[in-house]
């Protein structure tokens, strides 16, 4: 099971969401709802110490800040976004500003999420994300590789 600072990520992301202030509604939400969107989504904390969500491949994350929380997708650039409620202008990420429980529940958002999480599943990620390997496999002792599935 993924581990960081000694802590499973899970119960890391717990305390992270806890230590939220005045987001901290607003951060459980996004954190269950990309959890039921996605079937099978694996949590994790990035080597930059950001709450993150894999399925197929990286799929999204979110950072606490002091007014809102944003949620990021990790090929943000390549969804479809109807309602306009990206922002960003890097090769390939893109985010949501939340700032309310009521931001979290907009129907934009759990379609940005299905749409994420469709691509990866039709086109998983090419290349080397940081990261990924060291959480995804680990070595037996003897050479051989296990592969990791933690939740």
């Amino acid at each position: 099971m993924p581990t960081i600072e000694g802590k499973q990520a899970g119960i890391w992301i717990s305390d992270y969401v806890k230590n939220a202030g005045k987001c901290e509604g607003v951060a459980k939400a996004v954190r269950a709802l990309v959890k039921k969107a996605v079937k099978g989504v694996e949590e994790y904390v990035n080597p930059w110490k950001i709450p993150s969500f894999d399925s197929n491949g990286p799929l999204c994350c979110f950072m606490v800040g002091k007014e809102h929380v944003t949620f990021a997708f990790m090929r943000g650039a390549a969804l479809p976004d109807p309602e306009k409620l990206l922002e960003g202008t890097g090769k390939g990420v893109r985010h949501v500003k939340l700032r309310s429980v009521a931001d979290v529940k907009r129907p934009g958002v759990k379609k940005l999420i299905a749409e994420a999480a469709k691509l990866n599943k039709k086109d998983p990620p090419s290349g080397m994300m940081v990261g990924m390997e060291k959480r995804k496999r680990k070595t037996n002792g003897r050479g051989g590789e296990v592969v990791l599935r933690g939740r």
